[in-house]
């Protein structure tokens, strides 16, 4: 299992390409369009790759860099480390590097962008928490390589969590209708509106590995059964862009209500019940 998982996360980034090739596909087909070859994100790699890149000032560079590897290094730890928590920290702190980084230009979009993200962070990483402590009171281990090899499925017991990070996930994604940090119709993109060439490829393909990262979190809930996990996983991948291709983008306000007044509720119900059941009753 733990190489499996090293493996997993070493060649996060190109599973996370192929996942975003094949969402293109998928997004597509449900606007009833052709759409791009499953290899289009990595021929747009190589593509970037060749451009000249134009620097607004090293610092802001710096921090586009910092995020990738930030990103890559915080899913490792989240996979291979021997507790959730420091993982879900060090996504935390990945994106502060790319908050950071847009901060540190003059760019009203840039700066509109990073604000919106902090707010995304305020309306994820809490119900991040409640999630772990729920898979931790299922599997009695803050280790994920020991969830997964939980013989039952955590998600019989965490049925409100489940539904709570699913429809957080477009927050975690930026996909509509929480896409408010890139906003590409209001803010051009957000706080990665000033990268280009090479730097803006370290903030393309760190997303890449944001899918690995939210889909890993799905797999959890079905512990050992990864079958029943790819399966579950499909289904929630449907969902999501068929979520972000029929709904328009909510304010920032209305995301942070839904989050704290809806999601986190939700999420905290289902783990009071769950610890009762466990330790009282």
């Amino acid at each position: 299992m733990a190489w499996i998982l090293k493996t997993i996360a070493f060649l996060s980034p190109i599973i996370g390409g192929f996942i975003y090739g094949f969402e293109r596909i998928v997004r597509a087909r449900m606007q009833n369009r052709q759409g791009p070859p499953l290899l289009q994100p990595f021929y747009d790699f190589v593509k970037l790759l060749q451009k000249r890149p134009i620097q607004v000032h090293s610092f802001h560079s710096m921090m586009g860099i910092a995020f990738f590897f930030a990103t890559w290094f915080a899913l490792s730890a989240f996979l291979c480390g021997p507790n959730i928590l420091v993982g879900l920290f060090l996504h935390i702190l990945a994106m502060a590097f790319f908050i950071i980084g847009g901060f540190s230009v003059l760019s009203p979009y840039s700066v509109m962008g990073s604000l919106r993200e902090i707010v995304h962070l305020m309306a994820v990483e809490p119900l991040l928490i409640l999630l772990a402590v729920g898979l931790f009171l299922v599997t009695g281990t803050w280790s994920v390589e020991e969830m997964f090899k939980y013989p039952g499925i955590p998600l019989v017991y965490l049925p409100l969590v489940f539904i709570a990070f699913v429809l957080a996930i477009p927050a975690i994604l930026k996909k509509s209708p929480f896409d408010i940090s890139e906003a590409h119709q209001e803010i051009i993109g957000g706080p990665e509106v000033d990268y280009s060439g090479f730097f803006y490829e370290a903030i393309y393909t760190a997303k890449w590995i944001e899918y690995v990262f939210v889909f890993a979190i799905v797999f959890l809930f079905t512990g050992a059964n990864w079958w029943l996990g790819l399966a579950l996983s499909l289904i929630v991948f449907i969902f999501v862009n068929a979520l972000d291709n029929s709904t328009c983008r909510t304010t920032f306000h209305q995301m942070i209500k839904f989050a704290w007044f809806f999601l986190l509720p939700l999420a905290a119900l289902n783990i009071f019940v769950l610890a009762l059941w466990r330790y009282v009753l």
